[in-house]
């Protein structure tokens, strides 16, 4: 529960690769059931979006080298 599997390892007694593994698979299976649950489907609807450079610090509209993407209604 919020521990990295660096950590968890040695608690459990096996190598760090082995826990990053089963953290892998874990983490696989976690989203399959994510996936069945509620799965996101049909039309979805994007007002505007900001797509661009990368400018550390800023972000959304202030940002420099960004560029405002709109669909038509």
């Amino acid at each position: 529960m919020g521990k990295p599997a660096r950590s968890a390892a040695k608690p459990a007694g096996v190598n760090r690769n082995t826990a990053t593994l089963y953290y892998r698979k874990l983490r696989e299976v976690i989203a399959e059931q994510i996936a069945h649950e509620a799965p996101v489907s049909g039309e979805i609807e994007v007002d505007e979006s900001y797509f661009g450079g990368h400018c550390k610090g800023k972000r959304g509209r202030g940002a420099a080298g960004k560029v405002a993407v709109s669909m038509p209604s």
